[in-house]
């Protein structure tokens, strides 16, 4: 998949739309067939949760197990193919569910998320583990334990590979409550970490048990949560998960150096840095008091739809052509220029998010991104391996030369399997 802006993967959902949807009616009839979905289910409900237990109502908490996939080597060579992805790494077929569990908003309340868990079958009876984070999505239905889009290009290739793979929707996505508070790395980490918490738990109901290896990676908003995970991780947020090795993909980890200064110097295409500087301002206004009407912000007629663009319930296709061309049509004079400038509660909502590779990993970690790719500029991931190098840390950037976005991750996901596969033969 050749691409250089967000149009590109919106062109590739509706061309692909009829072959997904053919895809997961041949995999409920395999499912029906199998019996699968009753089983699975009546292992989810199981007995009523005690009151005095701390699990019963903690973070993390597997509420339900739902068949999503049940596919074949070739089937799963073939989804990965239809991307442009090399499929030289897909070993076995895969099994995938939708898991439901416990988590908390940014605020901390208790609230629910799902996400998908992908098992090979085959290989070893106990499972590393991937935690794959994904990129910007506007539908909650993209998400990946509901989507067969985008999303389930990494979990289904690291699960052929022989891993377990854990892939957060994050909050507001897939069949989670509310909004997605896009760009809030702290909250999209705690989703993560409580999907790994409910992985554990649905892995040993399926009898594939987990060895307590993690190797994190992710791609486009993902790579910064991925980052960010992976300190969680090292710094020994579960003492049931080892982290082993970090590989993100062209993940914004400079907004205010790298991706903001994109959107004014040509690095930044302007469909993607406007629909997604638009997905930040909304979302980060209900965490951060960056204004009191719309109106302050956006110019209109945008000002009075934006919002409800961004509800989760709009796709990509629908969002971008209700947008300007330009971001200049879209923001007020003085926000442009607070843009250009941020201060006050809009560098506080940048730098909310940037920091992420300012720490010392203790295990290997590769940044891969593209030259090519003008959503998230290569300079997001020089500056972040400058970052870890200041803090004594050596991580290679892979460039993928002319690759734009998507097909950045599409070239470095089975490089980054074989880069796995090496870091784990060295335990």
């Amino acid at each position: 998949m050749d691409d250089n802006s967000l149009m590109n993967r919106t062109t590739w959902n509706t061309r692909n739309r009829a072959a997904r949807r053919g895809l997961a009616a041949a995999t409920v009839l395999v499912l029906a067939a199998l019996g699968t979905a009753p089983a699975v289910a009546q292992q989810s409900t199981g007995a009523p949760e005690s009151p005095h237990s701390a699990a019963a109502h903690g973070r993390g908490t597997l509420l339900d197990i739902t068949p999503v996939a049940d596919l074949g080597r070739a089937d799963v060579a073939r989804f990965l193919a239809s991307g442009g992805m090399d499929t030289d790494t897909v070993r076995h077929g895969l099994r995938a569910y939708r898991l439901t569990y416990r988590t908390i908003t940014p605020q901390g309340a208790p609230t629910i998320a799902t996400g998908l868990l992908a098992l090979p079958k085959g290989g070893p009876h106990r499972l590393d583990l991937v935690s794959d984070t994904h990129g910007t999505m506007a539908h909650r239905d993209y998400a990946p334990s509901v989507g067969e889009d985008f999303g389930r290009f990494a979990p289904y290739l690291h699960a052929s590979a022989g891993r377990a793979v854990a892939a957060p929707d994050y909050l507001g996505l897939g069949k989670g409550p509310g909004r997605h508070p896009y760009m809030d790395t702290k909250s999209s980490v705690t989703a993560s970490v409580d999907m790994l918490r409910a992985t554990r738990t649905a892995a040993l109901r399926l009898d594939r048990p987990l060895t307590g290896d993690v190797y994190a990676s992710g791609f486009s908003q993902g790579g910064q949560v991925a980052m960010a995970l992976g300190k969680a991780l090292d710094s020994g947020v579960d003492r049931h998960f080892r982290l082993r090795a970090l590989a993100p993909v062209s993940g914004p980890y400079d907004i205010e150096h790298a991706e903001t200064p994109g959107l004014f110097d040509g690095s930044v295409n302007d469909t993607s840095g406007i629909f997604y500087m638009t997905y930040f301002l909304t979302a980060q206004n209900r965490l951060h008091p960056l204004y009191k009407d719309p109106s302050e912000v956006f110019r209109e007629p945008y000002a009075g739809i934006v919002d409800d663009l961004f509800d989760t319930n709009h796709t990509e296709e629908q969002i971008i052509p209700a947008l300007p061309a330009t971001l200049k049509e879209l923001l007020t004079d003085d926000y442009y220029r607070q843009v250009q400038h941020p201060t006050g509660a809009l560098l506080a909502a940048v730098r909310a998010q940037d920091g992420n590779c300012a720490w010392k990993p203790g295990v290997p970690v590769h940044l891969y991104s593209s030259s090519g790719d003008t959503d998230v500029p290569i300079a997001n991931a020089r500056n972040c391996a400058a970052d870890l190098a200041a803090h004594g840390v050596e991580a290679p950037v892979t460039d993928q030369g002319s690759a734009g976005h998507n097909a950045t991750y599409m070239k470095s996901g089975p490089q980054i399997v074989r880069w796995f596969d090496t870091v784990a033969a060295r335990r």
